[in-house]
């Protein structure tokens, strides 16, 4: 679309809604900027534009006059899909698209994009230093934290951007379509978002809905979900798997990661020689290895990217040693799966901090993956009771409540000995108590840091 003399409406005021209408701003259109927060600073947003470019500002209510002016929409990820002035403006017939739809109409070079309930920061990561290893232009973008309309303008036909794209994100898209996509799993998650598990499950398999057989999505075998489904699409299938030997594709072979194809067995990189812990990041890094190969990168570039790759902040980051106990901070453990891989990567006897918001997550099956490894289980937040009444029922009853993130983590270290670890690792999400998982992280890491020894 030409954005020339344009009015387009912005949705949402944060870090994504403010690059997309730069972006635009910058191509010619006329942007209107908005925001259901009625309370919302609008000075403090305005701060975010030059005084030659900034667009109209409206918060609470957008006046129906603007509405029929508009041309095109484009929300923000945090702006749910279904809300009425949504609703309204897509029955008005205006096109509605996301941040990563608005960039992708605005790119150049190849896009190869990352979804998935669990893992996708660190396989974006991961592929990010793969890709840098091999080519001089990389951009790594989306829900890892950067706004892909932020850096689109960076674009060179050789450009190379790899793209976390959350559910959220992809309820957007339209002409959106990655040379190499890739779906990592699919576990209940954003309930209260997309209300039923297959609009969840339809949300992430969109990432492939506009690839054909020359562009190759990459799918974890071991997922059920993800086994059945690879026969709807489109694109050419790719599997990983950390269990069962492929003819084709990525597996784990006992300590080796392994690539199948054309007859042969080639063997990847050992699992003592990567840097991060746990079957589920041999899965990542399996599917950034899958991806990297069909997009033609050589295994040699891969491999050197694998051995120095580091753990993502906030994804089972080893923090520090006091009095003998390792502390480790998994904030990034926003719902139970995530939280599963967290206790599965641990090697001691376990000081678990869990709880936050409620996403109408269950918990039983992340109760159950403590297996004798968590010491005590100390909970917080909106969901400490829904928690605690899981866990009775499956019969652990050794935690405790705390009323803040503070208060956890000195009953952790006045409980734990020489050879235990402490693990923030909530299951759920940060909101009403902290602004993001991030935050959250830091700040335990402060606290530990703080811990007298």
């Amino acid at each position: 679309m030409e954005f020339t003399e344009k009015k387009v409406l912005v949705f949402g005021t944060g870090i994504s809604g403010v690059a997309a209408a730069n972006l635009l701003e910058n191509a010619g259109a006329e942007v209107v900027l908005f925001d259901g927060n009625e309370k919302l600073d609008k000075a403090h947003v305005l701060e975010n534009f030059t005084e030659s470019k900034t667009p109209e500002l409206y918060v609470g209510v957008l006046p129906e006059e603007v509405e029929k002016e508009l041309d095109l929409v484009v929300l923000s990820p945090g702006v749910p899909v279904d809300l009425p002035l949504v609703l309204r403006l897509k029955e008005a017939g205006l096109p509605i698209w996301g941040e990563i739809e608005l960039a992708y109409r605005c790119k150049k070079g190849d896009v190869l994009a990352i979804t998935g309930t669990n893992g996708k920061t660190t396989t974006t990561a991961l592929l990010g230093e793969i890709m840098k290893t091999a080519y001089p232009h990389v951009h790594v973008v989306g829900n890892i934290g950067i706004p892909y309309t932020g850096v689109v303008t960076e674009d060179t036909d050789d450009t190379v951007t790899v793209a976390e794209i959350s559910s959220f994100q992809l309820e957007t898209i339209d002409a959106f379509c990655p040379c190499v996509s890739a779906i990592l799993n699919i576990t209940p998650d954003h309930l209260n978002r997309h209300h039923t598990m297959e609009n969840y499950i339809a949300a992430k398999l969109s990432i492939a809905k506009n690839q054909g057989p020359e562009q190759t999505c990459v799918l974890n075998y071991e997922d059920e979900v993800l086994r059945e489904r690879a026969k709807e699409l489109s694109a050419h299938v790719v599997f990983f798997s950390s269990l069962t030997q492929l003819e084709e594709g990525v597996y784990l072979k006992g300590d080796k990661i392994v690539y199948a194809h054309d007859g042969q067995v080639e063997d990847v990189i050992a699992t003592d020689e990567l840097n991060i812990l746990g079957r589920h990041n041999h899965e990542n890094a399996m599917a950034a290895t899958a991806m990297a190969l069909n997009y033609g990168v050589s295994l040699d570039h891969i491999r050197q990217a694998l051995r120095a790759f580091q753990a993502v902040e906030h994804r089972i980051e080893y923090v520090t040693e006091k009095r003998g106990v390792r502390f480790y901070n998994d904030s990034k453990g926003t719902n139970p799966d995530a939280a599963i891989k967290g206790i599965q990567a641990m090697d001691r006897p376990t000081y678990l901090i869990g709880g936050g918001y409620d996403k109408q997550s269950e918990y039983t099956e992340w109760i159950n993956s403590f297996d004798g490894k968590v010491k005590k289980l100390v909970l917080i937040g909106q969901t400490r009771e829904k928690i605690a009444e899981t866990a009775d029922a499956c019969g652990f009853h050794d935690y405790v409540f705390a009323d803040s993130l503070q208060e956890a983590v000195d009953i952790c270290y006045e409980n734990a000995q020489n050879g235990d670890a402490v693990l923030l690792s909530p299951a759920c999400a940060s909101w009403g108590m902290f602004p993001n998982y991030e935050v959250r992280g830091k700040m335990f890491k402060e606290m530990v840091h703080a811990l007298k020894e």
